[in-house]
């Protein structure tokens, strides 16, 4: 099952004392002091806002948002996008519905993205936002962090509360990848860092909660902000690797060796989208304390807030934003993978044809996206289709599931989305045949050499 990341939430305020204010406001009778003094006593402290961090040299900023905005204000929209509905639908037995209210999710004015849990008569809402695409990768040769300051949830009652700050690749769950980059729960003071890949069940590094950290301390997480950050290190592409850091520090490390090339590269060799969500509930929380949450002590209004949230690479071998070589995608039968006529226009036809050199056969493959270009556009699975014969086009980049061609040890090129391999229709030898998706068998007509 997925693990998906919620944190608890910062203290709430302390109750209003009159013996706190001081006695001669109050023998004043200034009613706007003593509304002061109030609003002063009941605020709860809050850390300043953190601008995002510069790359480290060597590195390039490819992702960052810090959060700036008016108070109340919905996160940015070019940014951000909802996932909405019951927490059931994502299968990790968590309770909550998550929204798209202000009230779940909102900025703080202060720079800071604020996602808070609310119950309602036992009806728990909150949060949950995700980057609009797949658009960070570690290009093959190079390296990339995602990193977040955050201060975790610290309710009163915190049995259930789980927040999350994670990553997770297009396609089908777990083979398309995930990475849990900070979780805790039941506001524990602790974080865990955790991958997920394969299959499910049986998969090497799925089974029960992954290949993770477990939950380790984490002291002050709740009182202030603590840096979350993850490296993906595909310096050696045949030894990859994905440390965790708690403020810069290590704590926790898995390689490629761990659950195999193939496995590995299917699920992390590609870009994925970052996500913050807090849930109430669920197998990681239950797990934890041997009980069912939430509980009746369970406290409403937790948050999780973030300050600032960036991504950063160094430039690999595959020159993890394009430019890598161009050249023929050659498949069976010596044909070439071919934009029908040369045509530029979304949903053109991508054909086998006769090897002949033209720039409608010279794709350049980019490893971090995991993505096949010709001139300027996508190889891409039409309409998003996930059934065996879906017809293979051209369309604009988009950074969508349907664009993800993942090369395996066998020779065939895997979109995670449908579970499919990209397949020269009827094993056909005539020029002008449109290519498909189909069950992957390793067969002739799947095997597919790249420039």
């Amino acid at each position: 099952m997925p693990s998906r990341t919620i944190h608890p939430t910062a203290a709430s305020a302390p109750p209003c004392r009159s013996d706190l204010i001081p006695r001669r406001w109050i023998a004043g009778s200034s009613v706007l002091a003593l509304l002061a003094a109030l609003a002063f006593v009941a605020a709860p402290v809050r850390a300043e806002a953190v601008t995002v961090p510069p790359a480290p040299s060597g590195w390039t900023t490819v992702f960052s948002d810090d959060f700036a905005g008016p108070a109340g204000s919905a996160p940015s929209s070019a940014n951000w996008t909802y996932d909405t509905g019951p927490g059931a639908n994502f299968g990790t037995g968590e309770i909550e519905t998550m929204t798209n209210s202000t009230a779940n999710v909102h900025l703080d004015g202060n720079g800071h993205l604020d996602i808070t849990a609310l119950n309602s008569g036992g009806s728990w809402t909150s949060g949950r936002i995700h980057t609009p695409s797949a658009l960070v990768g570690a290009p093959a040769g190079g390296k990339l962090e995602v990193t977040a300051s955050i201060q975790q949830p610290g309710p009163a009652g915190g049995a259930g509360y789980w927040p999350a700050f994670w990553m997770l690749g297009p396609g089908q769950w777990p083979e398309n990848g995930e990475i849990d980059i900070m979780e805790d729960v039941n506001a524990l003071a602790e974080v865990a860092g955790t991958i997920h890949c394969g299959t499910y069940p049986g998969g090497v590094c799925n089974e029960g909660n992954g290949i993770g950290s477990g939950l380790r301390s984490c002291p002050g997480c709740q009182g202030g902000f603590h840096t979350y950050s993850m490296i993906l290190d595909r310096t050696d592409t045949s030894a990859e690797a994905i440390t965790w850091y708690l403020d810069g520090s290590a704590y926790f490390s898995v390689n490629e060796a761990q659950v195999g090339a193939g496995t590995w590269q299917q699920a992390f060799d590609h870009n994925l989208s970052i996500i913050f969500d807090l849930a109430i509930g669920g197998g990681f929380p239950n797990g934890a304390c041997g009980c069912t949450t939430p509980t009746a002590g369970t406290s409403s209004g937790g948050t999780m807030s973030v300050a600032s949230v960036a991504a950063y690479t160094t430039t690999g071998s595959g020159g993890g934003t394009g430019g890598g070589t161009a050249g023929p995608v050659v498949g069976y039968g010596g044909l070439c993978l071919d934009d029908r006529s040369a045509n530029t226009a979304d949903l053109n036809p991508v054909q086998v044809y006769t090897c002949n050199g033209s720039a409608a056969q010279q794709w350049t493959f980019v490893q971090a996206g995991t993505t096949l270009h010709v001139l300027g556009k996508c190889l891409d699975v039409n309409g998003g289709g996930t059934a065996n014969g879906t017809t293979v086009d051209l369309y604009t980049c988009n950074s969508t599931g349907a664009q993800v061609w993942i090369p395996r040890s066998d020779g065939s090129l895997y979109n995670p989305q449908s579970n499919r391999c990209l397949d020269d229709t009827g094993w056909s030898t005539s020029p002008g045949t449109q290519v498909q998706i189909w069950d992957c068998a390793g067969s002739a007509n799947q095997q597919w050499k790249l420039p």
